[in-house]
């Protein structure tokens, strides 16, 4: 069975409530019908219910076990906007002000995570990642101990060798523009308890560089290696190393010459990147070089879970973010 399916099957054990603020786009709608014809969760659509079922009939696609919520006309929209208010009272918000931002689909959706009313929440077919990234923020906010929301990637290749048949995780490729030690070493942590929620497998992390073990001197090194101490002082148990090249990280042949006593060199299953233009860079030439499959960008370090999809995102991809925000949730 390969890891999607494995997922799939993972969120259909325990089917979680997912809130899709993009009620009214068509690959939503699509993928909607077929996460409820698969059993993989409970959808929560948020539009207008008339356009929502008129595009549905247009597609010719079920929807009829979906949940309908127009933010607008919500019996819920008066306590949404008070719980804003009180979230946002140090900006000194209106309660005006409250109102008409809950009824915007996408802060809409947050507040349900927040007050439990669903799951989990995905957008981004229809907005970027800022505007995703706002209301969780604003009103979900950072999981204990957590000072910065970073993101990943899982990255499914058709290469079996690498990572866990084929599958890693490349961190943080959406979120963090330069991350500092402490903030290199927050992603590399959420990244491997992304890794054992979604692969199943122990996290192998290489913290990645242009140098491997001290083969070369620059303040950016001395930033990776730093990185990795800090992960090691909070998190003693971890499996990881750095600095590494990438190649060392995945060549069992080559990590024998650069780093012979690495636990994990030539065996990486979780790649962490010093910055965000390496790993942006890295993950699109992967999917596109390589044909591999890039789900994501899978939010990290929220209090609940909330995604984030590409706006090129296919059906089959909300479908599989909708399946990995279940297993978050679970």
């Amino acid at each position: 069975m390969d890891l999607l399916r494995e997922i799939r099957e993972k969120a259909k054990k325990s089917p979680k409530r997912i809130v899709l603020p993009e009620g009214e786009e068509e690959r939503t709608i699509k993928a909607t019908a077929e996460i409820l014809k698969e059993g993989i969760a409970e959808i929560i659509l948020l539009g207008e219910e008339s356009k929502i079922k008129d595009i549905a009939q247009s597609l010719k696609v079920d929807i009829g076990r979906t949940r309908i919520i127009e933010p607008e006309k919500s019996e819920r929209l008066e306590d949404y906007a008070n719980t804003y208010c009180e979230l946002r009272k140090e900006n000194g918000i209106s309660k005006d002000e409250a109102l008409s931002t809950m009824k915007e689909p996408l802060f809409y959706g947050a507040m349900m995570v927040k007050k439990g009313e669903a799951d989990g929440s995905i957008s981004g077919a229809a907005h970027t990642t800022a505007e995703t990234m706002r209301p969780a923020l604003q009103i979900i906010k950072t999981a204990a101990g957590v000072k910065k929301v970073s993101s990943s990637f899982l990255m499914i290749l058709k290469d079996e060798k690498f990572g866990k048949n084929g599958a890693l995780i490349f961190a943080d490729c959406a979120i963090l523009p330069n991350p500092n030690e402490e903030e290199l070493a927050d992603i590399a942590i959420a990244s491997a308890r992304t890794a054992k929620d979604l692969m199943g497998c122990e996290p192998k992390v290489a913290m990645l560089s242009f140098s491997t073990k001290g083969s070369a001197k620059h303040k950016l090194v001395d930033k990776v290696a730093r990185a990795t101490e800090i992960v090691k002082e909070k998190e003693p148990g971890l499996l990881i190393d750095g600095e590494l090249q990438a190649d060392a990280a995945l060549i069992p042949e080559i990590a024998s010459q650069k780093a012979p006593n690495s636990s994990i060199a030539g065996k990486a299953n979780v790649l962490i990147f010093p910055d965000l233009n390496s790993a942006n860079i890295s993950y699109k030439l992967v999917q596109r070089l390589a044909g591999a499959q890039a789900i994501g960008p899978i939010l990290q370090g929220l209090a609940k879970p909330v995604n984030d999809l590409s706006r090129g995102c296919s059906v089959e991809d909300i479908i599989n973010l909708v399946a990995i925000t279940s297993l978050q949730a679970q």
